[in-house]
């Protein structure tokens, strides 16, 4: 591995970027969807997935779930199970929308507020774009899984926790 390529694997700027990127896009996506729970709700209802009253439930978790997860990134608090939770969630979107295209459905994915059947064709295109941006931003979460440690973050590097707890333990035995 060259030196130029071992500097971009792991870089905490980089980092930073993608979690940054991904802050904003969960943070949009929830606070969208906040502001209209009965479009979320329709919109998990045309996926024809979810039996009952999940979709209700879903309609205001997930948006809660994304705004939450979106406000860690944000702050750089528990960056690893939250860039893992973004990367399973964006899973399970590309999972959702690969399924409503392959049984033929039109609707709009409501990733960003509103959603639901709509009418017409020619979605072919558009659930395509959808998994490509999913898996994207899926990608950029495994690479904070990988790499946590970021700039500018409030949680402490890995480095620096395993450090504090050795030097706590350093006493002689028996003191």
């Amino acid at each position: 591995m060259s030196a130029r390529s071992s500097r971009l694997w792991g870089n905490p700027w980089i980092g930073l970027v993608f979690r940054f990127v991904l802050a904003a896009v969960l943070i949009y996506a929830g606070i969208a969807k906040l502001m209209e729970p009965g479009a979320a709700r329709d919109a998990i209802v045309a996926y024809r997935i979810f039996p009952g009253s999940w979709p209700t439930y879903l309609g205001w978790a997930l948006p809660i779930a994304e705004v939450v997860t979106g406000l860690l990134l944000l702050l750089g608090m528990f960056i690893r199970w939250a860039a893992l939770f973004t990367s399973l969630l964006m899973a399970a979107f590309i999972v959702g929308i690969a399924s409503v295209w392959i049984r033929g459905y039109s609707i709009d994915c409501g990733c960003f507020g509103g959603g639901g059947d709509i009418s017409g064709d020619g979605r072919t295109w558009r659930y395509s774009a959808e998994i490509l941006r999913d898996l994207l931003f899926s990608g950029l979460g495994v690479w904070l899984v990988a790499w946590p440690r970021t700039k500018w973050a409030l949680e402490p590097a890995p480095d620096t926790i395993v450090e504090s707890t050795h030097d706590r333990f350093q006493g002689e035995p028996g003191e």
